[in-house]
Order: C-alpha cells, then structure tokens, then sequence
C-alpha cells in the first residue's frame, strides 16, 4: 500500500494554512497598508474561504 491517503493530505494542508494565518496576526499589528494588501493577496491564494478572514482581519481596502 504505500503513499499518503487523501484525508491525510488535506490534514496536512489544514495544518499547514493554520501555521500561516498565525504568522500573518502576528505581522498585521505593525503592517502598513501596502503589506495589508500583499497579505490579503496571499490569503486569496491561499484558501477558499478567504473573503471571511479579510473581513476578520480586518485587510478590507477602505472605499473613499
């Protein structure tokens, strides 16, 4: 049998997003705006649900 099953990959990259979006909290406290955008730009990359964590996080471009 051999090889790495399918719900372990996703596990795996569960994970691995998880690790990420901590960096990211960590980084946004001293983050300027072109850094804000460049993270948002990763995290649309990044997963699906992407829309949910900008707004959480509150990366939204500001409409003026």
């Amino acid at each position: 049998m051999g090889g790495i099953s399918n719900r372990m990959k996703e596990v795996k990259r569960r994970r691995h997003r998880r690790k990420k979006l901590v960096k990211f909290q960590s980084k946004l406290k001293k983050a300027t705006t072109s850094e804000k955008l460049a993270m948002a730009a990763k995290l649309r990359k990044m997963t699906t649900g992407c829309d949910r964590l900008i707004a959480t996080m509150g990366l939204e471009e500001r409409k003026r």
